[in-house]
């Protein structure tokens, strides 16, 4: 089947400000990053910095995390430089 070019990022995390009905992510990008990077990093190193960071590893997928992920209504909603999709 043909890509279309656009990607369908599926999420479960309901109190997610880019969460959307249908399990959807409609964040217009995300970083995901390993658990020990996502915890020592502040908000403001997301995607807005992900072209300049250093990959690391995992080792399974428990040990990652989506760095992108912000509380619904928080205060944080532009800190990471991701904007929410229609």
């Amino acid at each position: 089947m043909p890509h279309s070019g656009q990607q369908n990022i599926h999420c479960i995390v309901s109190d997610c400000h880019y969460w959307n009905q249908g399990n959807k992510c409609h964040a217009d990008q995300i970083l995901v990053a390993n658990d020990a990077f996502g915890s020592m990093q502040p908000d403001q190193v997301d995607v807005n910095t992900a072209s300049q960071l250093t990959p690391g590893t995992a080792g399974s997928c428990m040990a990652t995390c989506c760095k992108t992920y912000v509380t619904k209504g928080s205060n944080k909603i532009e800190a990471d430089g991701a904007k929410r999709m229609p």
